[in-house]
């Protein structure tokens, strides 16, 4: 028995790396998997439509269930296609991981809008899309519910380059960041309904990272990057025992398990009046715990 028994998942960017590995444990647990890639490039570029079957055909060897799909879930029609494959396929959808991604790492000095553009349509636009046709279901399932909601669980995938930075990625900085945001509040607005959202921050060896510097795997030993390494919290996510966490974000890296809070205010420096200029910079000051001569507090 799988923690995901009778459940329908749709993973995207499934067929490599983070999202194959995710594929393939809900599957061991139980769940019916729609695996969508479109096999491009890191890049966004080219497709390949073999490599969403291959990790069927390993689903299916191992005794799972699993199709394959090769909508560009960065397209509103194509996302509605992949949730439509797993509802004419399997007869329900529980769960959506929305893992597809590419980068175009480059300084914001370098960027072209082009660059831009693709990144945060990969990112970004797909998260809203697949989001977007999995709640209009779910609402429509729960409205006709006598309880008024249903089973949906939405699992989001962010980076620390966009909750912490790096260096010559802000544009996938950027979309991982907002992803974060996005959760929080779809998170806030399918509460209701019984539906959760929350969102993961992987850390693994994947064809991304790779040219981002990440060490290739070790000799012998626990390989902290390994990508199977963050499927057991999106298993977790998906399944009932997480009901009462949403809207959050949790970073698996390796064996360590982490909570991104949210943003949150200092303690604030207040005058009970409108703030001069020339006073601003101790104001900014006492908020850091400096003097002006940088002195701590």
């Amino acid at each position: 028995m799988g923690m995901l028994d009778g459940k329908v998942a749709v993973v995207t960017g499934a067929g490599r790396g983070i999202g194959r590995s995710e594929a393939l444990m809900l599957a061991e647990q139980g769940a019916k998997v729609v695996v969508n890639d479109l096999g491009g490039a890191r890049d966004g570029t080219g497709a390949d439509t073999s490599v969403a079957q291959v990790v069927v055909d390993e689903i299916k060897a191992a005794g799972g269930e699993a199709v394959a799909n090769g909508d560009d879930v960065s397209e509103f029609e194509g996302a509605g296609g992949a949730i439509r494959t797993a509802i004419d396929t399997f007869g329900k959808l529980d769960i959506v991981v929305n893992n597809a991604g590419i980068t175009r790492d480059k300084m914001v000095f370098n960027l072209t809008v082009e660059d831009w553009d693709a990144v945060i349509k990969v990112h970004l636009r797909h998260t809203f899309c697949m989001t977007h046709h999995a709640c209009v279901h779910w609402r429509e399932q729960a409205k006709a519910s006598p309880t008024g909601t249903t089973y949906g669980r939405i699992i989001n995938t962010s980076s620390s380059a966009g909750l912490a930075g790096n260096v010559g990625q802000s544009s996938y900085g950027a979309a991982k960041a907002a992803i974060a945001g996005f959760t929080t509040i779809v998170a806030m607005e399918m509460a209701k309904y019984g539906v959760t959202v929350n969102c993961v921050v992987p850390a693994a060896r994947t064809r991304m990272t790779m040219t981002a510097g990440a060490p290739p795997p070790p000799a012998e030993g626990f390989d902290v990057l390994d990508p199977a390494n963050v499927a057991p919290l999106v298993c977790w996510f998906a399944s009932d025992d997480s009901m009462w966490v949403n809207g959050q974000v949790l970073r698996l890296m390796g064996g360590s398990l982490a909570h991104y809070r949210p943003w949150s205010l200092s303690p604030a420096q207040s005058k009970g009046d409108r703030w001069k200029p020339e006073e601003i910079g101790m104001g900014v000051r006492k908020i850091f715990g400096v003097f002006p001569g940088g002195l701590p507090v």
